[in-house]
């Protein structure tokens, strides 16, 4: 099972289209406290639609309560500055696919202890940002890829 990590996640109609998205190939959703928003949000439930109560969600309250609860997670943290290319990272199955809060991304010390798994996803020069449920889409489906969709039809 592939695990997407929301890093104190701000918005929530970009935390309930991930979390469809998760539904939808059979993800976990791992969210990282602080979160800004009420988890009975409307605009999140708006997002998720109804896919929401099918979600397998687990809640932390920070990066070292994750660390406790999944010993020896192997890690792809997803950002601007990340060593490799999305595409060109070799993924292995029941990972951990780690995204930034929308506004500052993943604090420097968090990437400081992943740099051979950083991933980043190629941009235009000058461009400093996606939107986040997009970005989580396009490496979690370059995972999935990597597996020939296994589990997928």
């Amino acid at each position: 099972m592939w695990n997407i990590v929301l890093y104190e996640p701000e918005k929530p109609a970009n935390t309930g289209n991930i979390g469809r998205t998760c539904v939808a190939v059979g993800a976990r959703l791992h969210l990282i406290e602080p979160i800004s928003f009420s988890l009975s949000d409307s605009h999140l439930k708006r997002a998720g639609m109804y896919h929401w109560k099918m979600l397998d969600v687990v809640r932390y309250a920070d990066f070292d309560d994750f660390l406790r609860q999944n010993p020896g997670a192997v890690i792809y943290p997803v950002e601007t500055g990340g060593r490799t290319r999305c595409d060109e990272m070799r993924y292995r199955p029941d990972s951990f696919l780690l995204f930034g809060k929308e506004s500052t991304g993943i604090p420097q010390e968090i990437l400081d202890r992943y740099p051979d798994t950083s991933v980043r996803i190629p941009m235009k020069e000058g461009v400093i940002s996606m939107n986040l449920s997009d970005c989580v889409s396009i490496v979690l489906y370059e995972a999935l890829r990597q597996e020939g969709f296994a589990g997928l039809s």
